[in-house]
């Protein structure tokens, strides 16, 4: 009787079971991975003695730290969107929120405030209104970009206009000039 090269492994045939498991298995794998993540990478360079060493980071405003100038009867005043970066070049971000009433019907109007803190680490505190919730619009589209608040508005091209249908879009954005901001609309206002 002759033996044949490799041994009979008939116990190595693959069974439904086998396959269950082997997906079972790999599910868990990557699901354990999704939840495992690496810490973000991190690099410094080493200065010689003729590099300055950077300002250290200063942390935005914090919206929820502030008391908004919007009259919201019983309801809170709730930050839809935020935005952060440094708008008047001093080195310290500022932070630009897009506020509203919380109605609890009807999409109640936007206002766009510019926050900012002083350099004593006091308080955050609401210095510009880009954006009155008087003018009735709401905020779509929002941004901070090289120093830039980018946004698009909804409106009404006049008050017979019901409140549900804004038939007015305009894409603005707002920049630093000359101690204010000062409003920029760089395509033409869009009849919806």
């Amino acid at each position: 009787m002759q033996h044949p090269a490799v041994p009979d492994l008939s116990h190595t045939h693959t069974r439904p079971i086998h396959w269950l498991a082997t997906a079972t298995a790999l599910a868990g794998v990557v699901a354990l991975s999704s939840v495992l993540q690496p810490d973000a990478a991190t690099a410094a360079q080493t200065g010689g003695p003729e590099t300055e060493t950077a300002p250290a980071r200063i942390a935005p405003p914090d919206p929820a730290a502030v008391a908004f100038p919007l009259e919201c009867g019983p309801v809170d005043a709730v930050v839809q969107k935020k935005a952060s970066g440094d708008l008047d070049g001093d080195g310290r971000p500022e932070t630009v929120a897009v506020v509203h009433c919380d109605a609890p019907m009807g999409t109640p109007p936007d206002g766009v405030y510019v926050l900012t803190r002083g350099t004593d680490a006091a308080e955050p505190r609401v210095v510009a209104t880009l954006v009155d919730p008087g003018e009735r619009r709401t905020v779509t589209d929002f941004a901070v970009r090289d120093g830039a608040v980018l946004a698009t508005l909804l409106g009404y091209s006049s008050a017979d206009v019901p409140s549900c249908c804004p038939d007015v879009t305009d894409d603005v954005k707002w920049q630093w000039k000359n101690g204010a901001f000062v409003r920029d609309t760089p395509s033409r206002a869009r009849t919806v």
